[in-house]
């Protein structure tokens, strides 16, 4: 059985969080957005199951690949809303979303196949070559490592000193929110419920409240 985001999210919000199955997710897919959204969410199941026992480059690679081949488009053209952060499933389902998007579905992924929270940060940056924020996946394998950066832009997936087209602001994981002021670790600024949308999205992680895209990118 595919344990959905359970054990840690337990420890993100006060609610009980249903455990789904792999069939339970993908009727879910189905129903809400339809075959072809059923299909990649089983894609994905499949990936996340094999992938547990991959060595940590394989798993890093699958999952930003996988992503990867969904469309970007921006919240409001997608979803009516401006900077909507939406779910792992809800950005499967509608086959496309923003960079906050791919961050978001990388980083649940990674801990479902088990990658430890601590060694990973979602990481709001400046692209200096698009001139606006971004959002990444970082993965620190020591924690004075410099990290690996798993991003929609460069499908590369490089050390942050190789990525000088990217400047950090601020990041967070499932506990912690840090203030960036280089590509280390950053100065620990409080718990990461401080942020609304992280809280917001935690909230809405089951089947029964996925939103319905404006746009159809099938």
């Amino acid at each position: 059985m595919f344990l959905f985001f359970s054990s840690w999210l337990l420890e993100l919000s006060a609610n009980p969080v249903s455990r789904l199955n792999d069939q339970e997710i993908i009727i879910a897919l189905d129903k809400s957005y339809g075959e072809r959204a059923a299909l990649r969410g089983r894609t994905w199941l499949q990936i996340m199951a094999s992938s547990k026992v991959l060595p940590l480059n394989e798993k890093l690679n699958k999952v930003n690949g996988f992503f990867n081949q969904l469309v970007f488009i921006d919240d409001i053209k997608l979803w009516g809303k401006e900077n909507y952060w939406a779910t792992p499933l809800e950005f499967i389902g509608a086959n496309g979303g923003d960079c906050e998007d791919f961050a978001i579905a990388k980083y649940f992924s990674l801990l479902e196949i088990g990658i430890e929270d601590e060694k990973m940060r979602i990481t709001m940056v400046k692209s200096l070559t698009l001139n606006q924020y971004h959002m990444v996946v970082a993965y620190y394998p020591t924690p004075g490592a410099i990290p690996l950066i798993l991003d929609n832009i460069d499908g590369e997936i490089k050390p942050a000193d190789q990525r000088n087209d990217l400047l950090p602001v601020y990041s967070f994981n499932g506990k912690q929110l840090w203030l960036n002021k280089e590509k280390g670790q950053g100065i620990l600024a409080g718990k990461s419920q401080r942020l609304k949308r992280w809280s917001n999205l935690n909230q809405r992680m089951g089947v029964s409240s996925m939103m319905q895209p404006k746009l159809s990118l099938e």
